[in-house]
């Protein structure tokens, strides 16, 4: 119990029930909504509800409190018992707290802006303090047409021209996306200082405006110009395109320097693939953070130099899960699954780290690239332990890890166990049953989806017209690729003109096949012509294959894979002189086939194998057992 039953209990110098101060000592202790029932009973039966110096104290002391029924409590206490008897006051300190406990953080910013008018229309003062609560409420909830109204009102008042006031105007048009609304603000204002210009700055950078920012920019003052000036600048170039040297320029400027100025240079250096510059600049800034070795070791692993990532991420004073997550995704982006998953491993007998949902991410999508089922079950029962929810990418990832590990049955189950599905669910699972080869059951989602009112997007037809591919459902599949231009108005991308070519390939009707990549509204990349030219091959259609894999070699001269279908179409046919003839110039123009390989997991460790590899440690054995047979 919170409230104590009697006052002797509740202070020494033996305070009368009707008294605030043993209550007044309770305010802090209470959290939850049992103490407030406690709390109400007591100031009720007390009479103390009726103090308004009391309750004053009571509001202001749970308004901004980070438990939601104290926060309720106290707009409840306000409205009953201040809202209608402060009609006549001048000073709105009280009213202007409650309208921030709406516009700061909370999940109903238009509250804000129902006491302003409440406010408004029983005479109490506004002044600048309520309007920017009531700004910052709009931007916070992008309510642009209410903020309008906001302005009108402002208009009318003597703050019209204060710049504290014309500031937020400014930085809540530019945070709604409506820059010209800002500017039109700025240059209405009869004052402006450096917050103004910086707000402007910082839209105009956002949208992709940099030659309208550096107008700005080169408008002030030198003493105008402050390390945010400065750094959105920077960081507006190093977006750019062609902006990296124009940021250099900026920076080697600067009359000082911070923390986000140098991590913004080193990630523009990053985003430009100048990791020589990136790291010359990491070991001449005087202090690094987090984001800076998170930037470099991302950097590296982006550019395939994972020694050079790694090596950094050995090399943190600190590290957190951020850290971990960014070298994870470094492995797993360049094939280094079982690494990643080591570091799981590591990151999870480290007492000061708790693995995120980025971090289950990635950890799924390694295992979904290794196949290691067994794994996967392990983490989808760490998820359920741990209470992550399923509704987002966790559970699409789940999904298509179950997929491509083989196991549909799984991510069926997972599938169905998620209450509030989204598209990307549905298409986890519709891209996991093509993997399957399960058409039909494909098929069966999508009529599922249209009877929820679940609309499907571009990535569910993807998945559609690959699951008819793989199940040798040509007719459904050219129905399904009608029915999403006509019925959901969708645009085919060229991944879906790759899946009808696929489906006429496997079917063997390469004409077809080829007079539909003729009639393909935009240019056909490499990966459809490869389709067309396999097909080819299987089907032993010289005629189609040959020209268009010359056509292919020429657009690619460098892809050994052009080289390698056209030399197996001349071998399909027995033409071994062609066959010489394109081998003899692929080892002219030093070009090699990856080889393929297969793999296969065993006790949990997963064995990969190539053509002619003796690299295994029981390559004797299994050479030995092969002979045998």
């Amino acid at each position: 119990m919170l409230v104590c039953a009697s006052s002797s209990s509740c202070s020494p110098s033996h305070q009368p029930w009707s008294s605030s101060i043993p209550t007044l000592t309770l305010l802090p202790k209470c959290t939850t909504s049992q103490h407030v029932k406690q709390l109400h009973a007591r100031i009720t039966t007390s009479g103390l509800i009726k103090n308004t110096s009391f309750s004053t104290k009571l509001v202001l002391t749970f308004i901004s409190s980070p438990h939601a029924p104290l926060v309720e409590f106290a707009r409840y206490v306000f409205f009953k018992h201040h809202a209608t008897q402060d009609q006549h006051g001048d000073d709105p300190f009280l009213w202007n707290a409650v309208i921030r406990s709406y516009s700061h953080g909370g999940c109903d910013p238009s509250g804000a802006l129902v006491v302003l008018c409440f406010m408004h229309e029983n005479g109490v003062n506004l002044d600048r303090y309520s309007f920017s609560l009531a700004l910052k409420a709009c931007s916070q909830g992008g309510l642009l047409k209410e903020a309008m109204q906001v302005y009108g009102l402002l208009s009318k008042t003597y703050l019209c021209s204060d710049v504290f006031l014309q500031n937020c105007l400014v930085g809540l048009f530019v945070r709604c996306g409506c820059v010209e609304f800002a500017r039109q603000v700025f240059d209405r204002m009869p004052e402006r200082d450096t917050v103004s210009y910086n707000s402007m700055i910082d839209g105009y950078v956002k949208c992709g405006v940099v030659e309208k920012a550096r107008e700005l920019f080169d408008g002030m003052l030198l003493e105008e110009r402050n390390l945010i000036t400065w750094n959105s600048m920077i960081g507006g170039y190093v977006r750019c395109e062609d902006g990296l040297d124009l940021a250099w320029s900026m920076f080697e400027e600067m009359p000082e320097r911070d923390l986000v100025s140098w991590n913004t240079m080193i990630g523009g250096c990053v985003k430009h693939e100048k990791m020589e510059d990136a790291q010359a600049l990491f070991d001449e800034m005087p202090e690094r953070d987090l984001v800076s070795w998170v930037t470099m070791i991302d950097g590296y692993a982006k550019s395939g130099n994972v020694a050079a990532s790694r090596s950094l991420f050995d090399e943190m004073p600190r590290r957190d899960v951020i850290s971990c997550n960014s070298m994870m995704a470094g492995y797993v982006q360049n094939g280094y699954c079982i690494e990643a998953l080591k570091l799981f491993h590591d990151m999870r007998r480290a007492t000061n780290m708790l693995p995120d949902d980025t971090t289950l991410l990635i950890v799924l999508t390694a295992i979904a690239q290794l196949g290691q089922v067994d794994f996967g079950i392990a983490i989808h029962r760490y998820v359920n332990d741990n209470g992550h929810s399923l509704s987002g990418k966790l559970g699409v990832a789940l999904i298509d890890m179950y997929s491509k590990c083989g196991s549909i049955e799984n991510a069926i189950s997972v599938f169905e166990s998620i209450e509030r599905k989204c598209v990307d669910h549905w298409n986890a699972l519709i891209s996991g049953l093509a993997i399957h080869g399960m058409g039909e059951m494909a098929f069966e989602f999508l009529m599922e989806m249209e009877r929820l009112s679940i609309t499907p997007d571009d990535i569910t037809f993807i998945g559609l017209l690959s699951a008819c591919g793989h199940a040798g459902m040509l007719k459904e599949g050219l129905i399904c690729f009608e029915v999403m231009q006509k019925v959901y108005n969708l645009e085919p991308k060229v991944q879906h003109y790759g899946c009808i070519v696929d489906m006429f390939s496997r079917a063997g009707k390469v004409e077809q096949a080829k007079q539909f990549i003729q009639m393909m509204p935009f240019e056909p990349n490499d990966v459809i012509w490869k389709t067309l030219i396999s097909a080819c091959q299987i089907h032993q259609n010289f005629s189609v294959g040959e020209p268009v894999a010359k056509q292919l070699i020429q657009l690619s001269s460098c892809s050994p894979s052009s080289y390698v279908l056209l030399s197996n179409i001349y071998a399909s046919l027995g033409m071994w002189e062609n066959v010489k003839r394109v081998r003899t110039e692929m080892k002219e123009r030093n070009l090699k086939k990856v080889p393929g390989c297969s793999w296969i997991e065993l006790e949990g460790s997963v064995h990969q194998f190539s053509v002619q590899d003796k690299t295994h440690p029981q390559v004797n054995e299994i050479y030995s057992l092969l002979n045998s047979l």
